[in-house]
Parts: structure tokens; sequence; C-alpha cells
């Protein structure tokens, strides 16, 4: 074969293999109607980070179509407006699903509520028409037996073990390994049931997680590996305790590693790594190791790690122990744009400082203008507003002009600024608070429109003005207010 006909054909096969898994997610969601709807896949379970591998926006119709490219069967999340579901998706899978608003007696949640999508049909052969159906014959059985667990305990272990044999024999051909593996480690969870006849821990280990490969997608093995070592520290000996320490001390990986090779349950190297990263991002804030230590052990981790799909777990959990929490110290900022002085984080310094995120292209955004402006008014003596947007050359100029007639400073900042990832911003509008010595207050924070439960940043607001004022009693009008 001519070397050029050799190139496009491996280049044709590789094209095949790489664009050939696409997945089509389509359906209605009539309350999002012009709102953008986003696929996240869970980079992994321990930090619980996600990535947006897929977005679109619902037409007029309710209709929207999503296509991301998915290698393997795995968990996603699908988000919309401040709402979020799940579904299981397999390479060239298809799936119409119905998305529906938040479930009016679900109280509202500033970061989000979960919704259930409906399915409009499935194949059998489909992930979630099995998990769905293992997971309905499971909560059966759980709510016809549990509460033999405390009445009648023989009776119960004797079910459970029916149960776990009929699942055995039903499932025994069939030839998903995600689906295999999913079942083997939720009927693992109900070991976990304390019983007449439980394993202990080792057996537990020996039984489940000894000869069982690592499945970093699959969330029911995910999950029990994470409650299987949760609180890994006040299991170990004395000695290996002292070890694991010295190693933190020296901010050594490999010391620590090898500290907790004494430990029966981490033979396996693999899970080893993955379950010293948790345990560090477990006891971060526990006031018992050096924290500037763990960091630098996580980041080590992150780029050396032995096994790679540990190098994001140990990225993830670097980042879940230094992200924007109460009392953290808020990321500094460089603020820049044309004819306006640059300004950071310490610019700011003396009066607690009010971050607003917008989109200056969604009307909702602008609509919550006039009650911010409103705020200021009333509060722009003790906090500092500072209004931010993304560059866009698509961007209304009508909606332009009035964030620039704002009394307030205002940047205009590229997508790359650091400052959309450092302070999380994933939807708008988004308010960030931070103290007058650069620590974190709330994030997200409240806006000035109501919340779900009638919140607003008002109240904070008016906190803020009387902590002042008692902290400046000789001011005029202090008295005229009192």
């Amino acid at each position: 074969m001519h070397p050029k006909s050799l190139l496009l054909t491996i280049c044709l096969l590789l094209f095949n293999f790489v664009f050939g898994q696409t997945t089509t997610i389509k359906g209605l969601a009539p309350t999002y109607v012009g709102k953008t709807i986003e696929l996240h896949t869970i980079n992994d379970y321990f930090s619980n980070k996600t990535t947006k591998i897929a977005s679109t926006q619902v037409k007029e119709d309710s209709t929207f179509v999503l296509y991301s490219e998915i290698l393997e069967t795995q968990k996603i999340i699908i988000k919309a407006g401040n709402n979020s579901s799940h579904l299981y998706v397999q390479p060239n899978g298809k799936y119409d699903i119905f998305l529906p608003e938040k479930d009016k007696f679900d109280p509202y949640k500033p970061t989000g509520n979960q919704v259930e999508i409906s399915f409009f049909s499935l194949d059998s052969t489909d992930i979630n028409f099995k998990i769905l159906g293992y997971q309905r014959w499971q909560d059966n059985f759980l709510g016809n037996n549990y509460y033999l667990k405390s009445t009648k305990p023989l009776e119960f272990v004797e079910s459970l073990d029916r149960f776990k044999t009929n699942v055995e024999k039903a499932y025994k051909n069939d030839t998903s390994s995600f689906f295999k593996t999913y079942v083997r480690f939720s009927i693992a969870g109900l070991d976990n049931i304390q019983h007449a006849a439980a394993r202990n821990r080792y057996e537990k280990h020996d039984f489940y997680i000894k000869h069982s490969p690592v499945a970093y997608k699959n969330d029911a093995y995910m999950l029990y590996i994470k409650d299987f070592y949760q609180n890994l520290m006040p299991r170990l000996s004395n000695e290996a305790n002292e070890a694991v320490y010295e190693g933190i001390l020296r901010s050594s990986p490999t010391v620590i590693m090898n500290a907790l090779g004494s430990e029966y349950t981490l033979l396996n190297l693999r899970i080893r790594e993955m379950i010293m990263i948790n345990a560090l991002g477990e006891v971060y804030n526990s006031g018992d190791y050096p924290e500037t230590n763990i960091k630098t052990i996580l980041d080590s981790v992150q780029n050396h790690a032995m096994f790679s799909a540990n190098k994001e777990i140990a990225g993830g959990i670097l980042a879940r122990v230094t992200e924007l929490v109460p009392g953290g110290k808020a990321p500094d900022f460089v603020l820049n744009g044309i004819d306006l002085p640059t300004k950071t984080i310490a610019d700011y310094k003396d009066k607690h400082l009010y971050l607003h995120f917008i989109d200056i292209n969604s009307q909702g955004c602008m609509k919550e203008l006039d009650l911010l402006i409103d705020a200021h008014k009333r509060y722009g003596r003790y906090v500092k507003f500072v209004t931010l947007y993304k560059d866009d050359p698509n961007i209304n100029l009508e909606n332009l002009k009035r964030i620039q007639s704002l009394t307030w400073d205002k940047y205009s900042l590229s997508n790359s600024n650091s400052i959309w990832n450092n302070y999380q911003i994933e939807s708008f509008p988004h308010y960030t608070l931070i103290d007058a010595t650069g620590y974190i207050v709330s994030n997200p924070a409240l806006g000035p429109t109501p919340n779900g439960q009638y919140e607003t940043i008002d109240k904070t607001f008016f906190h803020i003005q009387k902590a002042w004022h008692e902290a400046n009693p000789n001011e005029k009008e202090y008295y005229e207010r009192n």
C-alpha cells in the first residue's frame, strides 16, 4: 500500500474511533425556555469536581439537543438554571428526556435543587434501564424487609441472603461490566447494614475490594470505596500514624505511602495512593497537621502520581481544601480596562467588598440592577461595590450603556481572566462578599433579589452598617440616626 494511502486509512480509522462515540441527549424543558442547559462529567468522586462537556440553549418550543463524545459508560450531571439532575450515558447512546422544574414542595437552595428527569423511552440494553430496574428491586426489598433487622434479625439475614442470590442469578449473563460492578457494590452497601451475620472490615475488603479492578467512573464502586476508607487516620496503628505524620512534616508522599503500606486493606498500590490523597483532604482542616505541607504533598501528587487517574483526584482535593469557604482567604485578582486604573484586592481594603458578576446579555440579570442600585444608595458608604462582566463582541449595547452609568467600579474582563475560575463563576448573576481584611464572608453571597427563602443581602449589609457605626461612635451621622 502506498504510504499516503496508509496514512489516510489510519486517519479515517482514528476519526471513526473518536467521533463514532457521540452520545445524544434531547428532550423537553418547558420551564427553561431561553436558558442554558449544560452537561458536566464528574471528575472524581472524592472532591466531586465536575467539568462542563456540552451546553445548549432551550428553544422557544421547549426542545433542546446536546451532543458529547462519551468514551466510556458513566454518570453525568445535567444542569438547567440553578437546578440539576443526573443520568447514565454510554458511548453512542441516544436519550430522550423531560427536564422538570424544581418541586414546589422542596425548599429553595442557593447552591441549586435536585430534580428528577423522566425518560420518554429506553431500550432494555441501556444502562439507565438496567440501573432503574435494579434500584426499584432493591428499594422494594428494603421496604419489605428492613424492619426485620431489629425485630427478627435472623429472618432479616435470611431474606438478605435470598435477595443477593436472586440478584446474582438474574444478572449472571449480563454483558455490561459497568452494570455488574454497579450491582456488586450496591450489594456491598447493603452489607454495611449491621446485622447478626455481617462481615467484619477485613472480610469485606477481601470479598469486595481485593480482587475488583478500580472503577473510577462507577459511582456505586467509588462511593463504597469512599465510605469504606472514611476517617482512615484514626484506624491506623500508632506506629503507622506516627510515620504518616513524619511524612507530612517532610512533605513526602513516598514516606506516607510506605507508612500506609502496613495497613492490610491498603496493599493495593493504586488504592493506597488514592486513599492517601483523600485522607490528606479529610485532615486538612483538623488543626492536627500543617496545612501548607498537605497542600505541597497534594500538589506533588497532582503532577507525579504513580497512577495517572489519581492525579485528577489529587488536583480535585487540592482545589476543594483551598476553595472559597467562609473564613478563607479571598483569591487576589487583577482588574484592568481601557481608561481605567488597574486594581487588585488590596485596593479595596478597609471596607467590605461586594463583587457582582453579571451577564449583560441576560435580561434577568439586568432587571436586578434597580435593586442593586438601591442597595448601593443605602449601603455604599459601608460596602464597596464592583461589577464585573465578560468581553463579548455581541454584547447588548443598550444594556452596556446602563452598566457604564453605574456609580461604582465596573470592569469588562476577558474570558481568560483568572477571576472567573478562582471565584467559581458558573452562572449569573453571582455575588461574593469579602470582609475588610480580605477574607471570604460568603460565596455565593445573597443578592438584592429575594431567594426562595425570601432572603436578600439587605440584612447582611444592615449589620455591616451597624458594626461600622459602633466602631465610629463620634461621627455626627451616628448621633443623627440614633
